[in-house]
């Protein structure tokens, strides 16, 4: 039985084997599997998930902002030392997720490249 998706994007588990082997970076993925061998290149991601959560972590972290400045009133020195790096944190460890989630997702569901071949319209 596969594992929950989001354990498994979390984790970084190849979405045949379950060894987390899906990324080589922080946000890239691996070319394949070390354990199994799944060629991870024949998935297309895109930057759809970037985008996203860029948009949503971005207005999230603005509301946190506000919020803290309306109730505290901290120096401008603090709110770039807080929100910097907990905003880019925040971004590379739900892009990571998404990312292995949408690949996962692909290869479960045998999604693949719009082109269709003539045996392919006719099935």
């Amino acid at each position: 039985m596969p594992q929950p998706l989001l354990i498994a994007s979390a984790m970084g588990a190849c979405p045949r084997c379950g060894a987390s082997t899906l990324f080589a970076g922080p946000v890239r993925f691996a070319a394949s599997c070390r354990s199994c061998g799944l060629d991870y290149g024949q998935f297309n991601v895109g930057d759809g998930p970037a985008a996203f959560l860029t948009l949503i972590i971005g207005a999230l972290m603005v509301a946190m902002a506000l919020m803290l400045e309306l109730k505290v009133h901290p120096p401008l020195w603090l709110h770039i030392l807080l929100w910097t790096p907990l905003t880019v944190l925040a971004v590379i460890g739900s892009l990571r997720v998404a990312k292995g989630a949408l690949l996962i997702l692909e290869y479960r569901n045998k999604a693949r490249e719009g082109w269709l071949t003539a045996g392919d319209r006719e099935a």
